[in-house]
């Protein structure tokens, strides 16, 4: 069986993040989505809100798990018999930095590969950091995230409306 893992913080899980996983789940036989747990970082949803909403925005792909974890994603991968670490590439700015965690990956795990995908066009500038700072302000992130996703932002920044 092809695991492969997809990690990240997804705070929140954008168009993006979901066409990289309908992409990878057709391309491995189990795609596992672990949400990074970061204390540096100052996220908007906590780790259990953040895989709530993933897992309600992939209810159609079968194949896909959604987890959180806490550490190196190679020791990560180990516990879950995975070989691959899928990733996203929208520029060329984030070539340069996945390929430095491609690399210190690749040194403390040698048995396991990073595979990128570039995102799609329509798709290349979000993220989410840009989508909690429209959100922020009121603006429309019908076209930048799941309806789940932006449902969340709506109560987060403005309460029940």
């Amino acid at each position: 069986m092809k695991i492969a893992v997809y990690s990240g913080s997804f705070d929140p899980i954008t168009y993006g993040h979901l066409d990289l996983i309908e992409r990878g789940a057709q391309v491995f036989d189990k795609l596992i989505i672990a949400v990074f747990h970061n204390a540096e970082k100052k996220p908007l949803f906590t780790v259990e809100e953040r895989t709530a909403l993933i897992r309600q925005a992939t209810q159609h792909l079968p194949h896909v798990e959604v987890d959180s974890f806490d550490g190196l994603v190679v020791d990560y991968m180990r516990a879950k018999q995975a070989k691959v670490i899928l990733r996203g590439l929208r520029a060329i700015s984030d070539f340069e930095y996945e390929l430095q965690i491609a690399s210190i990956n690749r040194k403390m795990a040698p048995d396991i590969e990073t595979m990128f995908l570039m995102t799609n066009n329509n798709h290349s500038f979000i993220s989410s950091r840009m989508v909690k700072e429209v959100a922020r302000h009121g603006a429309d992130v019908s076209e930048l995230v799941p309806p789940v996703a932006e449902e969340a932002l709506k109560e987060k920044y403005f309460g029940s409306l």
